[in-house]
């Protein structure tokens, strides 16, 4: 409750109307609406007629011409008004005012601020009026106002709140009771008038002092009433709040109920293991809550690690417009790239079906040539061996398209010495040469058929762009990506994606490429492999990217586009009797298969598929290329009959045939190559075509073919003993050997001795040495 403020006890003075009829007003103690009990004396004096008096005077007061009467009041004026008192009275109580009559007739006063303006105006009239009246109304005492004063705040106690707006709460107060009393209180002279407090001056104040200091006794235990009350109102709003919200708020002794404690109620026994037992129990549970909270802080301290950095990295980044941008303009370049590559691949492969079969009837044409000539000459030379059927005339017919094709063999060999002779090359055999010379109609042909597809393979790209069929500046748009942008070029896996997009601009470019020939362009010069090259570099020059996947994109183009043309080569077009063809086509493989180990560990299944139809190749080779006739001795003594001049080219093309294959060491496995070489072509041909030639030229024969194996099979400083499929050249060279020893021709022994040394037969060229008591060859062994 609010510290009220001190109220001080005004008399009221009432004024004259603005009638010509004076009347004189009353003096009233006290505020509006607040009445003063009177003395016995004064009730006396009111008896006898003194109210009768009082009230005609105020009828006639407010019935004057302007109907309402003006009323103001202040201590100063009552002060005033007590010297004008008849001094012949009795006693200063019984000038007194009933206040209870005003009560009882319900007068009503105007407000305060219109009986200032009445007032000053009517000022000089009511002088003469306030004395006639005050000659016959009785003043109360002060004992009678203090008497009326505790009665007004015993009164106003009632209230829960009082207002220290005056004005206000006087006009809300006389507006209430205007609406509550106007149906039982129908004059206004009935209704108590509200006013409010004017300035006061220095005697006014230090009148209220002075009667403050009488009051303070008095209201000691008024305001420890209201503070009392004021309390209570507090706590129950108080209660009434935590009501609400199910709290109770109470603190008294009666609403808190005590549990009694029950003694019949009986507890399991208790011991310090039990209590131990319990207390690891919590242990064990508060420690596993500890840990389950230390990895949800870790995951949260990660969390705001990874947060960190990505809002720097988002920060330090260039707007999300120009970024925007960027992946538009290369998704759009991306969709336009593959729209133009799946249009043209259809003529690309075209193209490539019609140069690889040009390549491939130029292939047969050779293999069937070569085989109808050999199958020509032997069946000639076999009848030639028939000594009964030499002799008759069956078989013209034969005869002269034989002859036609001899005619044909000995022509282009013809044209091969002579070029032989203009390039000084005179140690050449007959039957190394790979006969595969053309007509020249045949070739008039064959450059009109290439020369067709070489122009509509200019045409495919004549409406294209250059950045979408030029490998460069393709791979240009994605070093652009990758330096901009590296952490999505990683993530959308772009390196597993260019080998798909340069394979159909890779293969047209390779489809002038021909690995058979000698002069042919390497992979390593040819423009889409130095631009691969050169974004890998470009890719490994940031250190932070070393372990990155571009690397492998040459591994991949290479595996998706070369690989499988190089193998259609190799199984359809690749002559393995040809030593021309055979060195190139190595010479490529070895390129091909060393780049591809470099960026991949591990063998890829292209390189497999590859050197599989390789060995399928050679074994077909050797199955149908090879032939090496066997005739009786009379008829290969004479070292210039047809006989012996067809069985010693066909041995020299075996021979060439077996060095052929073995050039392919290092590229296919040793076990491999030493199966067909050594397995299938040198113990089931050459060396039974070694028995059946006799001749002094069978150690120069001999040593070729020494001189043809790898070194590496024989590097083991360790060997004694040579590998296990050369066992069988071994006895023929032994035997050789032996047969020379008996003729006393000491210089093939020695190149005997050095064939077994270089083969690492080492065991079998000492026991031959110390049998035949060789001992001036031994430094020849110590030599190795």
């Amino acid at each position: 409750m609010a510290h009220r403020p001190q109220r001080t006890f005004r008399q009221r003075r009432t004024d004259s109307s603005d009638s010509d009829s004076g009347q004189e007003p009353t003096a009233e103690p006290g505020v509006p609406g607040e009445q003063v009990a009177p003395g016995p004396a004064e009730e006396g004096m009111l008896s006898e007629g003194g109210c009768a008096e009082v009230a005609e005077r105020l009828r006639r007061a407010r019935g004057g011409g302007r109907g309402r009467g003006r009323v103001w009041a202040s201590s100063r004026r009552a002060a005033k008004a007590a010297p004008r008192l008849d001094p012949g009275s009795d006693a200063p109580e019984s000038r007194t005012v009933d206040l209870s009559t005003d009560r009882e007739d319900g007068i009503h006063h105007s407000s305060e601020s219109k009986d200032d303006q009445s007032s000053s105006s009517n000022s000089s009239s009511s002088l003469e009026e306030e004395e006639e009246f005050l000659s016959t109304v009785n003043v109360p005492d002060a004992a009678f106002i203090q008497a009326a004063y505790r009665k007004r705040e015993l009164a106003r106690a009632q209230e829960d709140y009082i207002s220290l707006d005056v004005k206000h709460v006087s006009n809300i107060s006389n507006m209430k009771k205007n609406s509550e009393g106007s149906e039982s209180e129908p004059d206004d002279h009935e209704n108590i008038i509200p006013f409010t407090p004017k300035p006061q001056t220095l005697r006014q104040r230090m009148a209220e002092e002075t009667t403050n200091r009488d009051e303070e006794t008095s209201e000691d235990s008024q305001e420890d009433e209201n503070q009392d009350i004021w309390e209570q109102q507090q706590m129950r709003k108080a209660v009434k709040i935590t009501e609400g919200r199910d709290i109770d708020l109470s603190y008294s002794s009666e609403s808190q109920t005590v549990k009694k404690f029950d003694v019949s109620i009986s507890f399991p026994p208790i011991n310090l293991e039990i209590i131990k037992k319990q207390l690891n129990n919590r242990l064990t549970l508060l420690q596993d809550t500890h840990r389950s909270h230390l990895r949800e802080y870790e995951k949260y301290v990660e969390d705001i690690k990874t947060s960190k950095s990505t809002i720097q990295n988002l920060e330090n980044s260039s707007s999300q417009a120009l970024n925007f941008k960027f992946y538009k303009s290369m998704k759009i370049y991306v969709e336009n790239l593959i729209d133009c590559l799946n249009e043209k691949i259809i003529s690309i492969q075209e193209i490539e079906s019609a140069m690889h079969a040009l390549l491939l009837k130029q292939a047969m044409i050779f293999m069937k040539r070569r085989q109808d000539e050999l199958k020509h000459e032997a069946t000639y030379l076999q009848q030639l061996s028939r000594k009964a059927e030499a002799s008759t005339n069956r078989g013209l017919d034969v005869d002269e398209k034989t002859q036609w094709i001899f005619e044909e063999i000995e022509s282009r060999r013809a044209q091969r010495r002579q070029a032989r002779a203009l390039s000084g090359n005179c140690t050449h055999q007959e039957g190394m040469s790979s006969d595969d010379e053309l007509s020249s109609a045949d070739t008039i042909d064959f450059q009109k058929s290439r020369g067709d597809i070489l122009q509509n393979h200019k045409k495919i790209f004549e409406d294209v762009h250059d950045d979408f069929c030029n490998i460069q500046n393709i791979l240009l748009k994605f070093q652009q990506w990758r330096e901009k942008f590296p952490d999505s070029y990683y993530e959308a896996f772009i390196s597993l994606c260019i080998p798909k997009l340069l394979n159909p601009l890779i293969r047209f470019q390779l489809i002038d490429w021909n690995p058979l020939k000698f002069d042919s362009i390497g992979l390593k010069q040819m423009p889409w492999f130095t631009s691969i090259k050169e974004f890998i570099d470009s890719s490994m020059e940031d250190s932070k990217k070393k372990n990155s996947s571009d690397k492998k994109i040459l591994s991949a183009v290479i595996n998706k586009a070369v690989i499988p043309r190089l193998s259609d080569f190799v199984e359809f077009v690749w002559d393995p009797l040809s030593t021309s063809q055979t060195t190139s086509l190595i010479r490529q493989c070895k390129m091909i298969l060393e780049e591809h180990s470099t960026c991949e560990n591990e063998d890829s299944k292209g390189k497999q598929d590859l050197l599989k139809r390789i060995v399928l190749r050679m074994k077909k080779a050797i199955e149908d290329d090879v032939f090496i006739p066997l005739y009786p001795l009379s008829a290969t003594e004479n070292r210039t009959s047809p006989h012996a001049k067809f069985q010693e080219r066909q041995f020299w093309s075996g021979l060439k045939l077996f060095h052929n294959i073995l050039l392919w060491n290092g590229l296919i496995p040793e076990d491999t190559l030493q199966e067909l070489g050594l397995g299938k072509l040198l113990n089931r041909y050459l060396i039974v075509a070694l028995n059946a030639i006799p001749g002094p030229d069978v150690v120069k024969k001999c040593n070729q073919i020494a001189a043809y194996l790898p070194e590496e099979w024989f590097q083991n400083s360790a060997m004694r003993t040579s590998i296990p499929q050369l066992e069988n050249f071994i006895q023929f060279l032994l035997q050789s050997a032996h047969k020379l020893s008996r003729s006393e021709i000491r210089d093939e022994i020695k190149e005997i001795i050095i064939i077994l040394v270089k083969i690492k037969a080492l065991t079998q060229a000492e026991s031959f040495l110390e049998e035949y008591h060789l001992d001036h060859l031994k430094s020849v062994i110590k030599e190795v």
